[in-house]
């Protein structure tokens, strides 16, 4: 059964490109997609995805905050985070969000598929 991701950006063009990537690989499905993390927060409650792809800077609700909802009521769900904002600071307050990784929308489709097999899946059971 493939594994399955939630997309959550509020911009619809970085969506699809997201979409694109996943959809390449038969091993991932995308279960659902969210333009701000309150939504995000209600899919995560009824789809039960394996992974959340995060953006940071979002309407009603950041990846951040969300992320440490999503931790709170689906511990086993990995969240990567997809910003183009970057850097030392960041990172700390995403980990401590319970986000696993992020990653630049600048490194693109590469970066995506590369994160989601290093930090997603690869270390998995099941």
């Amino acid at each position: 059964m493939p594994h399955s991701i939630l997309l959550v950006d509020d911009n619809s063009l970085v969506r699809r490109s997201l979409r694109s990537c996943v959809d390449a690989n038969p091993d991932w499905r995308v279960c659902g997609e969210a333009d701000n993390g309150a939504s995000a927060l209600e899919m995560v409650r009824a789809l039960h995805p394996d992974v959340v792809i995060l953006d940071l800077q979002m309407p009603v609700m950041g990846g951040l905050e969300a992320a440490q909802k999503i931790a709170g009521i689906a511990p086993n769900t990995v969240m990567l985070m997809f910003t183009m904002h970057t850097g030392e600071q960041l990172s700390r307050e995403a980990e401590a969000a319970g986000i696993k990784h992020v990653l630049s929308k600048s490194d693109g489709s590469a970066g995506i598929i590369a994160s989601l097999n290093e930090f997603a899946f690869e270390h998995r059971a099941g």
